[in-house]
């Protein structure tokens, strides 16, 4: 039987919040803190090369002020690269980013970004930082992940999320069978990406699956319940 699964909360959209007006309030660095007080297991952000919410100086705050372990989410470009080099994260999580998207519209793919990916994975990996990537549900993608070494690969869930009846069942067992691929194949398997309580508890079930990366639903709830509150029912959910 496995362990709890863990909940890696996502600050970026406090710093939306912040960005929106200027200045230094909501502090996305006080949520991560309060976050690791209220049962966080780790704090994912997303520095993007538009800067769009979390800000290099918001991921050099966290190295030295949180204990949780840091997830960064950052596209596979050279100056991701040297920043992750730089800071040295827990795990990097190498993600599609399209500067006009509102959010991460799918997965990597792997297969036809190899190249750089190798590069990339092989350097991070030597500074003993973990490597996972955000793919679709797609087992070709996950034996493409492992044959470049990544550690982990994280399945993306908006499709599943989307979904209703027959058609989300079919998206829950084609996100089960990936997660048991990625297993034999030795990679650690989480997921993500517009998951809410209903949809986290779903996926929760898949024994595989060690880790779930929520952030617009966990910092959009806080405004009615408070962020404490809301992570809390989170972590007690997906147990």
């Amino acid at each position: 039987m496995r362990k709890n699964i863990r909940l890696g909360v996502n600050i970026d959209h406090v710093a939306t919040i912040r960005n929106a007006r200027g200045g230094a309030h909501p502090d996305p660095v006080m949520a991560a803190i309060l976050a690791q007080k209220s049962g966080a297991d780790g704090i994912t952000i997303h520095l993007r090369e538009d800067r769009r919410h979390i800000r290099d100086a918001d991921l050099k705050r966290l190295k030295k002020e949180i204990k949780l372990p840091i997830n960064l989410e950052m596209a596979a470009t050279q100056e991701m690269l040297m920043i992750a080099l730089k800071t040295r994260p827990h795990a990097v999580c190498i993600v599609p980013e399209k500067r006009w998207e509102v959010t991460t519209e799918g997965g990597l793919d792997v297969i036809k970004n190899s190249k750089i990916l190798r590069e990339i994975i092989s350097k991070i990996r030597a500074r003993r930082i973990l490597v996972s990537l955000f793919i679709d549900p797609n087992k070709k993608q996950i034996v493409a992940a492992a044959q470049l070494g990544a550690d982990i690969v994280e399945l993306h869930t908006g499709e599943f999320c989307r979904k209703k009846s027959v058609a989300q069942k079919k998206e829950f067992l084609k996100i089960k069978r990936c997660a048991e691929a990625a297993v034999v194949l030795g990679l650690e398997c989480h997921a993500g990406h517009g998951l809410d309580y209903k949809t986290a508890a779903m996926i929760a079930k898949i024994p595989q699956i060690s880790e779930l990366n929520i952030g617009h639903f966990i910092i959009g709830e806080a405004i009615f319940d408070g962020l404490a509150q809301v992570i809390s029912k989170m972590k007690k959910i997906i147990a």
